[in-house]
């Protein structure tokens, strides 16, 4: 076994159980892509069990702190089981979830998927690569299924220096499936939908909005990057009668459209906008159009820290010309999904942006992901997704 040496004093974070180990802690070792390394401390002291990674700056990420523990096919088995199991204690009222979220549950760069009988998942850094078959194979023994797509293209693997992937791991079907949630059912395609084909983490932020639209007798809608429609299905089941949905990409207008028609809700009440979010913002306060209700959930701004700065720049304008169209009384769900942006930050944006739209509100709720993208105590990068609901004075 390959081992490497940690800085003076580097080992502190690995001491806390956080599974990074960045390349500027390490004084000497390597090993090839995806190998196991012991991790010792300067004095020689066992720290961890990691995957090595060559490339990219996190150089090595942790699979266990015990030095007992063996890094074979039977770790791979139990720890899928236990994130599986782990999915069984939580409300979720879906039959797709997500069943691995990486580093939470102890396999750090996995990201799986179910979506009814099938699982799609994500291997993104170079231990869960070099451990795919094995992975494989211990997530239908947990699940019971028999049917892996794998949607291994995120720009993850890029920073792992691996390439692009994509089709069937194990098995072969459709790639068009249909997922039901709450009290309604959704279309996704889970070989060019985003992410693994679904936004599951908003699964309980739609069920929200839908409570919101239901109980304050909101009528007139927006719904900015819009993506399939998931917010704009919530927002007809709580009774609007008016939904502007906006996306840039006609694709997903498409099967928003069809998701709307799945649901049985008249087309008459959607409006959908092939269209750029920031300039229908502009044009509709030109205009003087204004809605009860508005959903701000945009894509990654900032993927690191490096981006923050421009990201919120970004944030603070949507979020600022949504203010100014927000009626009295409405109510703004507003989202990033951007890890560069911490809770903290994107509650001053959004303080800020309303400030220079001269509006004053209730922060009401702090949103989050749903439980099955779990957020763990030693590791809080976990926690990606954050949003406020806004009520407007």
């Amino acid at each position: 076994m390959k081992t490497i040496r940690l800085r003076t004093g580097k080992e502190r974070s690995l001491l806390r159980r956080h599974p990074w180990i960045f390349e500027s802690a390490i004084a000497r070792g390597a090993a090839d892509a995806g190998e196991t390394v012991r991790v010792e401390s300067h004095e020689g002291q066992f720290l961890a069990w990691a995957a090595f990674s060559p490339v990219s700056k996190i150089r090595a990420r942790v699979w266990s702190f015990d030095e007992a523990q063996r890094i074979d096919a039977s770790f791979f088995l139990t720890a899928c089981a236990r994130a599986v199991d782990a999915r069984q204690r939580f409300d979720i009222r879906s039959d797709a979830m997500r069943l691995v979220h990486g580093e939470s549950d102890g396999l750090p760069g996995l990201i799986v998927d179910r979506y009814g009988d099938t699982l799609v998942a994500q291997f993104l850094s170079t231990g869960a690569e070099r451990w795919k078959a094995v992975l494989a194979d211990a997530l239908l023994a947990a699940t019971g299924l028999s049917r892996i797509y794998e949607r291994s293209d995120a720009s993850g693997r890029e920073r792992e220096g691996m390439p692009l992937l994509g089709g069937w791991l194990r098995g072969s079907g459709e790639t068009e499936l249909m997922l039901r949630e709450h009290d309604w059912q959704l279309a996704l395609n889970i070989a060019s939908g985003h992410k693994t084909g679904f936004y599951l983490d908003q699964r309980d932020s739609r069920k929200k909005f839908a409570d919101y639209t239901k109980r304050l007798a909101l009528q007139r809608v927006l719904n900015c990057y819009c993506y399939t429609g998931g917010f704009t299905v919530a927002a007809l089941t709580g009774g609007a009668s008016r939904v502007t949905s906006i996306d840039s990409s006609g694709a997903a207008l498409e099967m928003a459209a069809a998701n709307v028609a799945l649901n049985r809700f008249e087309a008459s009440r959607v409006t959908f906008m092939d269209a750029d979010v920031n300039a229908c913002l502009r044009q509709f306060g030109a205009e003087g159009q204004t809605f009860d209700a508005i959903v701000l959930d945009p894509p990654k701004f900032a993927p690191t820290i490096a981006h923050a700065e421009r990201a919120a720049r970004a944030y603070k304008d949507i979020n600022r010309l949504a203010c100014k169209i927000l009626a009295p009384g409405g109510v703004l769900f507003t989202y990033s999904c951007s890890g560069g942006i911490s809770p903290d930050l994107f509650h001053k944006i959004v303080a800020s942006a309303a400030i220079d739209a001269q509006v004053d509100g209730y922060i009401v709720e702090r949103m989050g992901g749903a439980p099955d993208h779990p957020m763990t105590i030693n590791f809080p990068e976990g926690e990606y997704l954050k949003g406020l609901v806004v009520m407007r004075k």
